[in-house]
C-alpha cells in the first residue's frame, strides 16, 4: 500500500465555494498550467459554470512534492444542491477525509448539516474550513466559533481560507497530508475494485471511475462485474488529471478510470464490484449503494410531434451520463406520443429539459410534476401511480398513500413564525426546535414531497428574505385524500395540465389555474371557457363524464368590425353581416381548437 496516498473530497452547502477551492488547490500543485486554466474547471458542462453549480462529480489526480516525499492526492469535487445529494454519497464511500467548507458571510447552512452527517457516519476524518474571508460582510470568528461547537474542536484548529484569492491553500494541503490517513487495505491481494461513478463516451463506451480498494488493476487483465455478471477486459486504465492520463497499472489506494469496452451504463453499473475473471469466484462483492429513486415524474412531450423518435434518442444519450433519471413512453390524446420522466428534484427536471434544448435542439412541453402514489382499491390490489391520467375510478379506492419527507431548515430565530406558518400552510407537521446559536436555530418538521416540489423554496426564501437554507430526506408513507384534478379549455380535455390536489385544496389550486390560463392564452376570435373539473371520466356522449366544474373563466372573444367596409344601403345589410358572423363564431367555438402557448404550461408548472 502506497502510504503516500490521500483520497478526500469538499463538501459544502451550495454556494460555499467547493469549485473555487478546487480550482485552486489544481493551481497550487501544478496539476494544470495557468495557461489552461478556467473558473470551475472541473465542472464540464456548460450549464453548470453558468449558473455556478456542480452537477455531477468529478474527481482529479494531483501531485504535490514536500521535501524528499511525493504524495498523490485524490480530489472528488461533489454537488451541494440536495437534489444531487446522492452524488455526495458515491464520494464519500471513495475517501478516508473530507473537507468541510463553510461560507464565513452565511455560517452553517442545511446541506452542510446533511453532507457532514454522511461523512461521519462513513467515519471520514473532517477539515473544518472557512472560505470567503476575504468578503467586506465576512465574519470568520462568529462562523469558527460556530463551527467550533458543532465538531467540538478548537475554535484555532479551523483553517481560515478564501479560495478566490488563495489565501490559506498551502495550510489546506498540509492539512490533508498530516491529517487524512493513507488508505489502509485488509485483504488478501485479490482485486477488488469499487465503481462510484461512470459516464458514456461517444469513441470509447462506457468509462467507469473506480477506486481500487484491494489488489491492482494492469491493462489488458480480463476482468468481472459482479452486480451485472459481464465480463470484459481492461482495455485502457488511469489517472483523471483531469483529463484522461493512462497508465498501465492502478494499485490498491488510488482513483483512477477504467475502459471495458461496454456499451451501456446498465452493464456498468455504479456501485458494482470489479474483479479479476479467474477470480470471480473467490471475492465477496463490496456493499454498493442503494439504487437511486426517482422523487418526482413529469411527462416530457416534443413540441412537434415528428421529433418523438429525435427525443427517445437524446433521452437515451443522457441517461447514459446520468442514470438517476428514468423515462419510459407515454401517449397522451392531446400531446401525442412522449415520456414519463423521473427526477430526483425539480432543480433536476430544470437541468434535464435545458440540456434537451441545448445539446440536442429539443423544445420540449412538461407536464405539472407530481409524485408517486400508492393506491389500494377495494379489490385488494395495490398500485404506484405517477401519472393523473393512470388515476383509478374514485369508487373503487381504498386508500390512498404519498410520500412524506423529513425536512430540516436553518433560519434567523426572528423568522422562526413566518416559517412555521409556512410550513402549516403546506400541510406539514412541526417535530423539534434546536439552537445553532442565540441567534440561529434548525427548525425540523415533516411535509408532504408533493408541497415541497414546485415552490417551496421558493416561497421560504422570500419568507425568510434569503437567510434560511433547506435540507430533506424520505422520510416515510401517509395516508392521504388527493384526487385528480383534469383542465378544459373551450371543452377540450388538456391532458398535459391534468393534476393531483389535495381534496380539502382543491377549489383553490383549480382557481389559480383557471386564472394562469386566462392570462396567458391570447384572446380567439371565439369565446374561451376554462373549466377545471373533478372526477373527470371521459365518457362517450357525456361532456363532463360525470365530472364536477369547480371553477370556471371565460375568455371574450376578439372583436372584428364586419361592418366597417359599408358605405351605405339598408340597414338590413348591416343586421346580415352580423347575424353571419355570430353563426361563425358558433362554428368555430364547437369545432376550432385552441392553442396554449408554452409559456402557459410553464406558468402553471410554477404556480405564478
Amino acid at each position: 500500500m502506497n502510504q503516500q496516498i490521500r483520497n478526500f473530497c469538499i463538501i459544502a452547502h451550495i454556494d460555499h465555494g467547493k469549485s473555487t477551492l478546487a480550482d485552486r488547490l489544481l493551481e497550487f500543485t501544478g496539476t494544470v498550467e495557468k495557461r489552461k486554466m478556467r473558473d470551475q474547471l472541473l465542472d464540464q458542462m456548460d450549464l453548470e459554470r453558468e449558473r455556478g453549480i456542480t452537477i455531477k462529480l468529478q474527481p482529479v489526480c494531483m501531485e504535490y512534492q514536500q521535501g524528499d516525499e511525493k504524495y498523490i492526492l485524490n480530489l472528488i469535487d461533489t454537488p451541494g444542491h440536495v437534489d444531487f445529494s446522492y452524488e455526495v454519497s458515491r464520494s464519500l464511500s471513495a475517501v478516508e477525509g473530507a473537507l468541510l467548507l463553510v461560507d464565513a458571510t452565511q455560517g452553517i447552512q442545511a446541506q452542510t448539516l446533511a453532507n457532514l452527517y454522511q461523512a461521519l457516519a462513513q467515519n471520514l476524518v473532517i477539515i473544518p474550513i472557512i472560505n470567503k474571508i476575504d468578503l467586506p460582510n465576512a465574519e470568520p470568528d462568529k462562523v469558527a466559533q460556530e463551527l467550533a461547537n458543532l465538531l467540538g474542536v478548537k475554535s484555532e484548529e479551523i483553517i481560515l481560507a478564501s479560495a478566490k484569492t488563495g489565501q490559506g491553500v498551502e495550510k489546506i494541503i498540509q492539512k490533508i497530508i498530516t491529517d487524512i490517513p493513507a488508505p489502509q487495505s485488509a485483504g488478501n491481494g485479490r482485486l477488488k475494485a469499487l465503481i462510484f461513478d461512470s459516464y458514456f463516451d461517444e469513441y470509447q463506451g462506457v468509462v467507469a471511475l473506480v477506486r481500487i480498494l484491494e489488489g491492482s488493476l494492469e491493462k489488458n487483465d480480463s476482468i468481472h462485474f459482479i452486480a451485472t455478471g459481464k465480463d470484459a477486459t481492461a482495455l485502457a486504465i488511469g489517472y483523471l488529471k483531469p483529463q484522461l492520463q493512462p497508465v498501465s497499472r492502478l494499485s490498491e489506494g488510488e482513483i483512477g478510470y477504467l475502459i471495458s469496452g461496454l456499451k451501456t451504463v446498465k452493464d456498468c453499473r455504479v456501485g458494482d464490484t470489479v474483479v479479476l475473471e479467474l477470480e470471480k469466484e473467490k471475492v465477496e462483492p463490496l456493499p454498493g449503494y442503494q439504487e437511486v429513486k426517482p422523487m418526482v415524474y413529469a411527462g416530457f412531450f416534443p413540441r412537434e410531434g415528428e421529433d418523438s423518435t429525435r427525443l427517445r434518442e437524446a433521452l437515451e444519450k443522457l441517461h447514459l451520463n446520468d442514470s438517476a433519471f428514468t423515462f419510459v413512453p407515454e401517449k397522451s390524446s392531446g400531446l401525442g406520443i412522449g415520456f414519463r420522466c423521473g427526477f430526483l428534484g425539480i432543480l433536476h427536471l430544470d437541468i434535464v429539459q435545458e440540456r434537451l434544448k441545448r445539446e440536442y435542439d429539443l423544445e420540449v412541453v412538461v407536464t405539472v410534476p407530481s409524485v408517486a402514489y400508492r393506491i389500494r382499491l377495494k379489490s385488494g390490489k395495490e398500485m404506484v401511480i405517477n401519472n393523473p391520467s393512470d388515476f383509478p375510478e374514485e369508487g373503487t379506492i381504498e386508500n390512498i398513500q404519498e410520500p412524506w419527507m423529513k425536512v430540516d431548515v436553518i433560519a434567523p430565530a426572528n423568522f422562526q413564525g413566518v416559517v412555521m406558518e409556512l410550513v402549516l400552510q403546506r400541510m406539514g407537521e412541526y417535530l423539534t426546535t434546536e439552537y445553532l446559536e442565540q441567534n440561529r436555530v434548525i427548525l425540523h418538521f415533516e411535509l408532504p414531497l408533493t408541497s415541497l416540489i414546485v415552490d417551496f423554496y421558493d416561497k421560504l426564501k422570500s419568507v425568510t428574505s434569503g437567510y434560511a437554507s433547506l435540507n430533506y430526506d424520505f422520510s416515510g408513507m401517509k395516508e392521504t385524500k388527493i384526487r385528480r384534478l383534469d383542465i378544459l379549455v373551450a371543452g377540450e380535455q388538456m391532458e398535459a395540465l391534468a393534476t393531483f390536489v389535495y381534496e380539502d385544496s382543491a377549489y383553490e389550486t383549480a382557481r389559480r389555474i383557471v386564472q394562469t390560463l386566462k392570462e396567458a392564452i391570447p384572446p380567439q376570435l371565439f369565446e374561451v371557457r376554462i373549466q377545471a373539473v373533478l372526477g373527470y371520466q371521459k365518457q362517450a356522449g357525456a361532456s363532463l363524464g360525470g365530472g364536477k366544474i369547480i371553477a370556471s373563466e371565460r375568455i371574450a372573444p376578439m372583436r372584428k368590425d364586419v361592418t366597417a367596409k359599408l358605405y351605405g344601403g339598408d340597414v338590413t345589410r348591416k343586421r346580415k353581416l352580423l347575424e353571419k358572423q355570430k353563426k361563425g363564431k358558433k362554428r368555430m367555438r364547437s369545432q376550432g381548437k385552441v392553442e396554449i402557448p408554452s409559456h402557459a404550461y410553464l406558468s402553471v408548472l410554477k404556480g405564478k
